[in-house]
């Protein structure tokens, strides 16, 4: 696709400051730009590479003097980091304007397919499910029976939600994503082994969710696994039954959270967290990268370390951990002049 300086400026509500009929079909860093590619300029100490790029068009704040002859077209814009993040978001919604429905395809024939969703081939939407309006699902994905997806919300190739589970509007489900595959329940019986406990409920995941590829969230044993609105999860994440994440959370790769945890709305989880089962985490919580959560969290608190404790703590801590050997060393020592003194 091919867009002219005059085009995006009118995306942007920019100014040209060259030749408006320039065009560009792709993008670039300011210092790798070549002809064709558009690039943007707002942190300064890029600005050396405005005055050698060979960029097409270069978008830069509003308040931008060159104090040399430049050859690239610049659209001026106020802010030039969030013009060049619009038009990224603008590129990304026009590439993924897929409609229609690809064959093969199994669509149930209890289903109706807006004219605006997309269903890819090799995708399976099993009996009732609600698709609304502007829904991608993409080759090889699975929707099970009675799922409802909002308007705008979209599954990559070989995402996979089963039966009964509810996903609002805008939300992102990527490549390798298990939405409601069965919590872990297995009762214990006398000669050892373990029956399981049927998982009956399901998945909600509220507007606004992103789900990282190969993320799992099992349904509820009971009732609902939840999401709040804007929740994002990284890739590879484990979210077991009956769990719920409040508004806005945000959880790195490789965290796992047990069963019927509940965690506040505007926390910040680090990767590698492990978040133990039946536990109440605040509202802005912060938990550092590889902590190990085995009791209730107070609003606000900023943790790390396995068990977890406050973060500064666990900074001055750290300097006495380091120096144990040394400190061994000199009781060691003192001990021995004491002893010598006896």
């Amino acid at each position: 696709m091919k867009f002219t300086a005059e085009q995006i400026a009118g995306i942007l509500e920019g100014t040209v400051v060259g030749d408006p009929q320039i065009e560009v079909f792709k993008l670039s860093k300011i210092e790798e730009g070549t002809e064709g590619s558009l690039t943007f300029l707002s942190n300064l100490k890029y600005t050396p590479y405005i005055y050698k790029t060979e960029a097409s068009i270069t978008i830069v704040n509003a308040d931008f003097q060159p104090e040399k002859p430049i050859t690239t077209t610049l659209i001026k814009v106020e802010d030039a980091y969030a013009g060049f993040t619009k038009l990224l978001e603008y590129y990304d919604r026009i590439k993924s304007l897929k409609t229609g429905i690809e064959q093969p395809s199994f669509i149930d024939a209890s289903v109706t397919i807006p004219e605006t969703a997309y269903v890819g081939a090799f995708a399976y939407v099993g009996n009732n499910v609600s698709v609304g309006e502007n829904v991608k699902i993409y080759p090889n994905a699975f929707v099970g029976d009675n799922v409802v997806l909002g308007e705008n919300t979209t599954i990559y190739p070989g995402g996979k939600v089963y039966s009964d589970c509810i996903l609002g509007k805008n939300c992102v489900i990527n490549s390798g994503v298990i939405i409601g595959a069965d919590g872990f329940g297995f009762a214990p019986a006398k000669d050892g082994s373990y029956s399981k406990v049927p998982q009956t409920g399901n998945v909600i995941l509220e507007d606004d969710v992103d789900v990282g590829a190969g993320t799992t969230i099992d349904r509820a044993t009971l009732g609902s696994t939840i999401l709040r609105q804007g929740v994002k999860l990284d890739n590879q994440i484990q979210i077991a039954h009956n769990v719920e994440i409040g508004k806005n959370t945000v959880i790195a790769a490789q965290t796992g959270v047990a069963g019927s945890t509940k965690i506040g709305e505007h926390c910040q989880i680090g990767g590698q967290v492990g978040i133990a089962g039946h536990l109440t985490i605040g509202n802005n919580v912060k938990i550092q990268a590889q902590s190990g959560i085995a009791r209730n969290i107070k609003d606000n608190e900023v943790l790390q370390g396995s068990p977890a404790y406050g973060y500064g703590d666990f900074n001055k801590s750290y300097v006495y951990f380091k120096n144990l050997p040394k400190l061994a060393k000199t009781i060691n020592e003192l001990e021995k002049k004491v002893d010598g003194h006896h």
